[in-house]
């Protein structure tokens, strides 16, 4: 019996969210693309640190997108409810500590990985937990699934600044040792996926990812929540990437069909440079209010270039004005974020 999908239709987007529960159905939509992939796809899925903000509506759009594939989620799951959650839209749980190794080894050894886990933000103090989590623990799992495919979280903070008016920087720019732990740590995370892949033969393929635009958190949302407060908006970090993160899961997903040895990077993001003082401007009319500027547009910033992806997955569904229209509601309803900022603006890359 074939199940019924239900597809993404870019001809019948919703005009608002009323709530978290239909932000969520929809940001979970396949796009058709996705499911096309998926039907190519040979074998099942498991997504470890699935627990994440981005993990939790991944795993359901590729249940959603192949329904007869076995989809296993694991992570710590320390936030409450997230397991039963997941196990209500039929994701098989595990509970794991991706530095255990004995916990790793008995896994369930599926063909395809997608490695979500890590730490960013909020390490200070336990710098050390930072460096293995994105170090220790990937060299852990690409020994356990070294005949797999992995598909690997990365970063755009592993790049150096760039002119905005120079395009962005592609995936031949090799990654950057930058200040912060963070970057330095997550340029380790990629470095030991690549030597694993190459002692195993392993495909994989590492995601440099720009910033997700859900209405509950990202750059959108806090750039319409300061110009709704009349706080001042600092615009040096003048331009940015963004992306729908239904469409980002999407390419997230589609990745495992682009695998190679050694594993690879490629930049996920929108094909548009977005300028921080253009969205502020556009919720000030949505808004009826002025906002509020401080400092001046640098001619260095953290810019990306996402041809390579758009060659491989095409263009995002969701528009940059339709995130727009979307983010101004929800934030001048006073719908629930999630307070984690993007702190898209830091320039110390200390976050």
């Amino acid at each position: 019996m074939t199940t019924q999908i239900q597809v993404l239709d870019r001809n019948q987007l919703p005009d608002h969210f009323n709530d978290e529960t239909h932000l969520e159905d929809f940001m979970s939509l396949p796009t058709p693309e996705l499911v096309a992939d998926m039907e190519k796809l040979e074998g099942d899925v498991i997504i470890l640190g699935v627990g994440g903000k981005l993990g939790v509506t991944m795993a359901r759009q590729l249940k959603r997108a192949a329904p007869n594939k076995r989809v296993i989620g694991v992570s710590r799951f320390s936030e409450e409810g997230v397991q039963q959650r997941l196990n209500d839209w039929g994701i098989e749980t595990i509970v794991c500590d991706l530095l255990d190794r004995d916990a790793v080894d008995a896994l369930p050894k599926c063909p395809n990985v997608i490695y979500m886990a890590g730490l960013k933000f909020d390490f200070v103090g336990q710098e050390s937990f930072l460096w293995a989590m994105n170090t220790v623990a990937p060299g852990i799992v690409a020994e356990a699934f070294k005949d797999s495919k992995i598909v690997a979280f990365s970063t755009i903070h592993v790049y150096p600044w760039t002119n905005p008016l120079h395009g962005g920087v592609s995936e031949t720019t090799p990654p950057l040792a930058r200040p912060g732990e963070y970057a330095n740590s997550v340029v380790g995370r990629e470095r030991t996926f690549q030597y694993y892949s190459q002692k195993h033969d392993t495909p994989g393929c590492l995601l440099r990812f720009v910033y997700a635009i859900d209405m509950r958190y990202g750059v959108m949302q806090e750039i319409a929540s300061w110009v709704l407060n009349k706080q001042a908006i600092d615009v040096s970090m003048g331009q940015v990437n963004i992306m729908w993160q239904g469409d980002a899961n999407a390419q997230f997903i589609r990745a495992l069909l682009h695998c190679e040895v050694p594993a690879t990077p490629i930049n996920i993001g929108g094909p548009e440079t977005v300028s921080i003082r253009s969205l502020a401007v556009r919720f000030g009319e949505i808004y009826g209010i002025e906002p509020i500027f401080e400092g001046e547009e640098s001619d260095h910033c953290l810019l990306v270039n996402c041809d390579k992806a758009a060659e491989k997955f095409g263009n995002p569904t969701i528009t940059v004005n339709k995130m727009i229209d979307w983010v101004a509601q929800w934030v001048k309803s006073g719908k629930p974020t999630y307070g984690k900022p993007s702190k898209f603006h830091v320039r110390s890359g200390k976050f």
